[in-house]
């Protein structure tokens, strides 16, 4: 999903652009995107509390606001 966690298969080690270096022996790892994260690089789904922006939608010929089934 664009802006979410990309999955890195571990151990991993991360050299941020300060040259800190982070390290994870985790074997599948989570680097956080969206830079909201507590513990970035790593991802602690912090985006989920922000909720995500919403996607636009193309609609079609005929299609009104209040069709039946949208929510």
């Amino acid at each position: 999903m664009p802006g979410g966690p990309l999955l890195v298969e571990g151990p991993v080690e991360v050299i941020l652009p300060d040259g800190t270096r982070r390290l994870s022996d985790r074997p599948v790892v989570a680097l956080c995107a969206c830079r909201r994260s507590r513990t970035y690089p790593f991802c602690d789904t912090s985006h989920r509390r922000h909720g995500r922006p919403p996607v636009a939608r193309e609609r079609g010929p005929g299609t009104s606001d209040g069709a039946a089934g949208e929510r």
